[in-house]
């Protein structure tokens, strides 16, 4: 299915990341739904930059199963077509600030709890909200945000990582189980992003050694990530599932 002919939710799409991946899929023509939990008045602008002819703003928590599909179902309903892409890049309650992380004397495993809800329980929702649409239109696009941090932790954040870590083993369950029906589950990682509300609390100098020591001299964009997920979301990826592919500049090598 090419990507104009598409209906794709990308959560947690108001701002940073979320927003640039909206708005490329908006650029290729695709029908969007902007996903927010707070912040509305970002979301409807993100709709009428891509056009509100082709995208909707829902507020939906995506760690609740209920409201997820709520959303699908509001969504379908409006463009009158199954949701067959979904984007899981919604970031619950983090801030990338090494100097303000919990350490393992301080961590609790309540933080790891809702790290995990906002990655794994989130795509589980999101999954099984859109998979009767994905099985009858034969063809399904699943793609996670992970991080490079798992690979490669220069910044040991223990909850964040080992969150991204558990959801790229999902990605790969959901890849195995839903090949046959023409439905592939792939992950993007990025490394910190040149500069979204998330890493707005990292200093400058920490971007300074990643540009010096990035094979391309520069801090990987929003809008660099978002056209690699386009790639997966795309007919050109059709042989392409259960991969984890890194978008960082060539910091961290596979």
């Amino acid at each position: 299915m090419e990507l104009h002919q598409q209906v794709v939710l990308v959560t947690g799409a108001s701002r940073g990341l979320g927003a640039a991946i909206a708005k490329a899929f908006g650029r290729e023509g695709a029908k969007v739904i902007v996903n927010y939990l707070n912040s509305e008045e970002k979301a409807l602008q993100v709709v009428n930059d891509i056009g509100s002819d082709k995208a909707i703003a829902i507020r939906a928590d995506v760690r609740n199963k209920e409201e997820v599909a709520a959303m699908v179902a509001k969504a379908e309903r409006h463009f009158g077509a199954p949701v067959v892409t979904v984007v899981n890049n919604a970031l619950i309650h983090f801030s990338f600030n090494g100097d303000a992380r919990k350490k393992l004397e301080s961590i609790e495993w309540e933080d790891y709890h809702l790290q995990l809800e906002g990655t794994v329980k989130a795509t589980l929702n999101t999954s099984q909200a859109t998979l009767k649409g994905m099985s009858d239109s034969k063809f399904g696009r699943i793609i996670t945000i992970g991080t490079n941090l798992f690979q490669h932790p220069v910044v040991p954040y223990h909850d964040y990582n080992t969150s991204k870590a558990a959801l790229l083993g999902m990605t790969r369950n959901l890849a195995k189980e839903l090949g046959s029906q023409g439905i592939t589950a792939n992950m993007v990682s990025g490394g910190l992003l040149m500069t979204t509300d998330a890493s707005a609390a990292t200093p400058d100098f920490v971007f300074d050694i990643i540009r010096d020591t990035t094979p391309i001299g520069s801090v990987t964009t929003p809008e660099e990530v978002a056209d690699a997920i386009l790639f997966f979301a795309s007919p050109w990826s059709r042989a392409v599932t259960g991969q984890n592919l890194v978008v960082d500049g060539g910091l961290v090598m596979n």
